[in-house]
Order: C-alpha cells, then structure tokens, then sequence
C-alpha cells in the first residue's frame, strides 16, 4: 500500500498522506511523488488548487523519515542522506513557489520534514489539536526543509528561540509565528475539504476561518526578544543565565537537551536569513549544513539517542554548551563549491 494517495478530484489537485501509524512520517518516496504532482499540475488548467493534507488525528507530518538515513550514514555512506536532502530541498521549492494557491490542514503533528510539506502554501490551516515545531537540534540537525525562512522572518527574536527550543506551538502560536495563515476548528474540516473539491474556491477558508485560541508567544514576545538577541549561542546563554527569570530556566533546560553546535549553526543561520524572502537562499544555506551533517555534526548520535537506543543522553562533540566556536559553525555553514544546493539549475 501507497503511504501518499496524490490524485485529481474535483477543482483541485489532492495530496493525502497515508500512513498515519508512522505519524505520516515524510520518505524518501513521497518527496519524489510529491514533486511529480507539483510539476504535473502546475501548468494543468482542470486543477485550480492543491490540496494537502493527511489521515488519522494524531499528525498531519511528524518529521522525515530518518531510518535509512541512519543506517547507510552509520556505514559511511553518506550519500543517501545528501540526495534526500538535496531532493526535499527542490520539493520544498517548488511547494513555496508553486503559481497556485496551496492549502494545507494540519492536524497534530507538524514537525520538521512536515513543516517543508505543509508550512510553505498559501492557505494553512491549523485546528485545536495542531502542534507546530522544528526540533531539529534536538537530534543534532538545524531547522530546515525552508522552516529557517520561516523562522527568520518570525516577529523579534522567535526565530532564535523556536529554532533552537523547538517549542511546540498551538494554533494560536503557529499563526503569531508566522507558519499558519487559518484557525477552522476540526470540526468543519470535512466540509471545508468538500467545498474546495467542488470549487476550487479559497475564499471557503476565509469563510470558515475563526479567531484562534490565545497562545503564549505574543505575552513572552518581549522575555524572547531581549534574551535571544545576542550574536551567538554563548551570548544568548550568558543572557538567559543572567536573567533570572522562569521563562530564563525554562529556556536553559530546554537548550540543555539540544547538540550545541546545531544550536549554534541555528542562531547564525536566522541572522544571515534576516530579511531574507527567497526560499532558495534559506534551502542553499540549510543544505550546507546537512549535506556535512552525517559525517560532521551531531545527527547520527542525535538520532542513536532518540530513536534507536532511546536513551535520551547523547554525547554531543561539544560537551558544554557555551564551548562552540566561531571557526566550528563556519566550518558547517561555508559554501560547498560544486557539491553546493543548485536549485536555480534543477528548478528551470
């Protein structure tokens, strides 16, 4: 059985995610699948719009599947890994830059690899039970599949504290964030989805639409702005520890559990993407980082002590938190020469 059902119902072009025993997890696979329909449709004047979205109610997309990533990265080969992400990365691409509008609803789970599905359309739509995060340095990688351009163009210092806390966010925080536009309770999603098969009409979600819960982010906005403004992770830990405050501890211990260089590499990341509006530059960035990622950063341990042991106590290469040098996250994040990301070559 499929784990992606991509077909043509209506006025839209359909992508439902298939496996919800795996929180949808994003393979391989359904990038490839995913990218055909979006070169297929996008020129095709029966489909008026897309849209995606996924069974079960615990995850639209929990994440990426990283299994066989681990697997071959672990024997050496890192090849596997580079080539899924370079192509999720042109995915991604032309998901934010497709010519038509692109609704997303997002129940559950929407984390990393589900945020470049989900998270880059026109008209997301989040309900009561969606929670949005990139926990990347959690397991050693950097935001990415494009979330850094989200993150980067967050309100004041977000971006540095979701990207590097990965914090899950409720609706009404995804939407203050910047990476949901609609709150529809869950409720009226069938019909929602009804409506724009037989319309291809977006302005259903518009109608549909309801003010959110109230979330947290907008009341700490002014805690998140002052302490994650530093140039550095040592700046931004120094600040914390200064501080004092709850909000301060809270963000100490969640940075406690994330690999200091990815943490780090986050926060140059979000300054260099600093007004940035272009989806290609963020993915050409990110890719710097992953494609060395298996051999050069903290990803296979982060993946050994989440995912496979689950011991939850990786042995970072940076033992302290405040220990990560600048030649260390130049190192990660300097140009790749011809192994660099070339979308403007592979998206023509």
């Amino acid at each position: 059985m499929s784990d992606i059902a991509i077909r043509k119902a209506g006025r839209i072009g359909h992508i439902t995610l298939t496996r919800p025993k795996a929180l949808n997890a994003l393979s391989y696979q359904m990038c490839l699948e995913i990218e055909a329909a979006l070169d297929a449709w996008a020129n095709d004047d029966a489909v008026a719009m897309i849209l995606i979205d996924a069974e079960g109610e615990r995850a639209f997309c929990a994440g990426g599947d990283i299994a066989e990533m681990y697997e071959t990265g672990t024997r050496g080969d890192f090849s596997y890994g580079q080539r899924f992400w370079r192509d999720e990365y042109r995915m991604n691409a032309k998901l934010f830059e497709f010519p038509k509008p692109v609704v997303s609803l997002m129940q559950g789970f929407t984390m990393g690899g589900g945020v470049g599905v989900g998270c880059h359309g026109s008209h997301r739509v989040v309900g009561e039970t969606s929670q949005v995060a990139m926990p990347e340095c959690g397991i050693g990688l950097v935001p990415d599949v494009g979330g850094s351009l989200i993150l980067a163009r967050a309100p004041g210092r977000l971006g540095e504290y979701l990207g590097t806390t990965g914090r899950r966010m409720g609706p009404g925080d995804a939407i203050h964030a910047g990476f949901a536009d609609y709150f529809v309770p869950q409720a009226g999603w069938p019909a929602l989805r009804d409506a724009l098969i037989q319309t291809g009409d977006w302005g259903a979600i518009d109608r549909a639409a309801q003010t959110p819960p109230p979330g947290d982010l907008a009341a700490l906005q002014p805690q998140v702005d002052a302490l994650f403004a530093g140039e550095t992770l040592l700046d931004i830990v120094n600040a914390l520890r200064a501080d004092g405050s709850d909000f301060a501890a809270d963000a100490l211990k969640q940075l406690s559990r994330g690999s200091p260089l990815a943490m780090a590499c986050a926060i140059e990341m979000q300054h260099r993407l600093q007004g940035c509006d272009d989806i290609r530059t963020a993915l050409t960035l990110e890719y710097r980082f992953t494609h060395r990622a298996l051999e050069h950063s903290d990803f296979l341990e982060g993946i050994r002590a989440a995912i496979i042991d689950k011991d939850r106590s990786p042995k970072w290469r940076h033992a302290d938190i405040t220990s990560v040098s600048a030649a260390d996250v130049s190192g990660m994040l300097m140009p790749l020469g011809p192994d660099g990301l070339k979308l403007r070559e592979e998206l023509q």
